[in-house]
């Protein structure tokens, strides 16, 4: 994806990297920590809540060394998540915010995204739904930090809180992890069932309140785009 945006930006526009705003100044340690941040409480306030509530649980697992297979998801988890990044949300993005505007962009990117998820172990309706709203997340991210990397951040942030945080399903996909699990203990529809945390109503409701609450800080700064 790297090599396809650069020869995209470099040989067939004469562009350079600021227009998938990956340029030095989207590199910005702040912003980058900004996009961790909301990542991280976007989908893990909602999962605490959970674990109150008893909808999830806490089992044991084989024993092993936490930060080994902490490391070994980052690993895997941090190109996966830049990966969909300049899929979803680089080159094509860009392109499509100067055409047809940043709201329409949006709008078909996050379906976009969505759909890209329907062939994942236990994908329904519901959980693609959720996924979509994912993609409105992150497109919101971009928007507001003009930073690719603040949104790749959130992305992986989002990810590595359910792998190695939580030892739970990412997406329908399992992780080995050792110690312990979080299993799901109350309805799908709230919690996500087998595809994870992240395909239910809970993680649907921590979103929409940060797009909320992205929207007010940001609000002039969007509709000036």
């Amino acid at each position: 994806m790297l090599i396809a945006t650069f020869v995209s930006l470099r040989w067939v526009d004469g562009l350079d990297w600021s227009f998938v705003r990956l340029d030095r100044q989207a590199r910005d340690v702040t912003l980058l920590a900004r996009g961790f941040v909301i990542g991280t409480i976007a989908i893990g306030v909602p999962c605490v809540m959970l674990l109150v509530s008893h909808e999830l649980t806490v089992v044991p697992a084989t024993a092993g060394s936490w930060y080994e297979s902490a490391a070994q998801m980052a690993l895997f988890l941090l190109p996966a998540a830049l990966a969909e990044e300049l899929l979803m949300r680089g080159y094509i993005f860009s392109v499509l915010r100067e055409t047809i505007g940043w709201k329409n962009t949006l709008i078909a990117t996050s379906i976009a995204f969505g759909l890209l998820h329907i062939r994942n172990p236990g994908a329904n309706p519901e959980t693609i739904m959720v996924v979509i709203i994912a993609g409105f997340f992150l497109g919101t991210i971009l928007l507001v930090t003009e930073s690719l990397y603040a949104a790749w951040m959130a992305h992986f942030a989002w990810n590595f809180t359910m792998a190695a945080g939580l030892h739970t399903a990412v997406s329908g996909l399992g992780v080995g992890a050792p110690n312990y699990e979080v299993v799901n203990g109350g309805p799908a529809w709230l919690t996500g069932g087998s595809w994870g945390p992240e395909g239910g109503v809970a993680a649907a409701l921590g979103m929409f309140a940060l797009l909320f609450y992205l929207y007010a800080r940001y609000r002039d700064h969007l509709l000036a785009r």
